[in-house]
Order: structure tokens, then sequence, then C-alpha cells
């Protein structure tokens, strides 16, 4: 009789072994979940370059992780790569902040850009700028906005369209990270 109690015992440990192991790969699995949430919408997010805007910086294709946590704790800065969508839609630009809140952008013929009427000194553009479109005239931001262009000056729709215009600060999405693809292109992006 004692050998059938034991059998018995050993099944219903078993069964209770499995409900264990269950709500164990359970709670794994929804902690996986709202982890990979977190940091998908607080952290940071894996991005793909769709065209030539940012060259020669950026290259149709690549890979991105687009962090989001600094942006929480300190303001974007001049030069900073930015992803952010224009106009209320779901598609994402990248870019790179030229002109900060209280600023005034201009845009001469000959593609110098001004900031409050002094030349800025950068060397990002892939070329120069022959088409100031909006900015032909002064463009005095809010304290909210900035003005982006893309690397790729001729083959960039930018802050200089109406399409896209000032960005405001809440509508930044956050910063180009790392490249992680190609691989043979993986690193840091460089920003200032």
């Amino acid at each position: 009789m004692s050998s059938e109690t034991n059998t018995e015992n050993t099944g219903t440990e078993k069964k209770m072994d499995i409900k264990k192991e269950i709500i164990s790969w359970i709670f794994y699995i929804l902690f996986v979940v709202v982890l990979t949430y977190l940091i998908l919408h607080f952290v940071g997010q894996r991005t793909m370059v769709d065209g030539r805007s940012m060259e020669n910086t950026l290259q149709d294709g690549d890979n991105l992780i687009v962090e989001k946590l600094s942006y929480r704790f300190g303001d974007p800065q001049r030069f900073d790569i930015i992803v952010f969508p224009p106009y209320d839609t779901k598609e994402y630009y990248i870019k790179r902040i030229i002109g900060m809140p209280g600023e005034t952008i201009q845009i001469d013929t000959d593609g110098t850009i001004y900031i409050n009427g002094e030349v800025l000194e950068e060397n990002y553009g892939k070329e120069t700028i022959q088409n100031p479109g909006r900015a032909i005239e002064p463009i005095t931001l809010g304290e909210d906005e900035y003005f982006v262009l893309g690397d790729n000056r001729n083959n960039s729709t930018d802050s200089r369209s109406q399409m896209v215009g000032n960005v405001r600060r809440d509508a930044i999405i956050g910063r180009a990270w790392v490249r992680i693809w190609p691989l043979t292109n993986i690193g840091f992006l460089k920003h200032q």
C-alpha cells in the first residue's frame, strides 16, 4: 500500500513541476515582451536610411539605432543627426540640425548659410547648396523649433521646403546613434 501512495505523490509532484515550469516560462516571455516594449519606446529603436539625402555621412540602406534617452534629459545640439516625422505622417526623416531655437537662418544664393547674420562654419554638406528654398529670406525659429538640412544638400527635402519646414522639439524622435549595417561600416555616428 505504501508503494501506491508514493506513485500517486510522484505523479502529483510531476504535475506541480510542469505547472511551475509553464508559469515560469509565461512570466519570462512576458518580462521579455515588456522589456522590449520599454526599450523600443523610451530608449532606442532601429531604423533604416531610405534615400540619398544624408550622403556622404549615411548611405541608402544603412541600418541605424536611434537613441531616445539623451533628449529626455537634455536638448538637441547643433549638428546632431535627428529622426522625426515631417508633417504628421508615419514616415520618418533623418536630417542634421543646423539652426537652434530663437536663431535666424538665411541661405544666400551662393549657398552660404547664415545664423543670426554670421556665416556658419561647417563641413557636413556634400556640395554647395544650389537652391536655398524658403531660406532665401530670413527664417526666425520659435523657442521650440529647429532648422534641419540633409548632408546631400542638393538631394534633400528638409527645412528649406514648406513640406518639412521648421522641426518642433516635440516631433523629434531621437538622435541617430550607431550604424549597425552594413557590417563594414558599423560604428558610432559623428555629430559634432
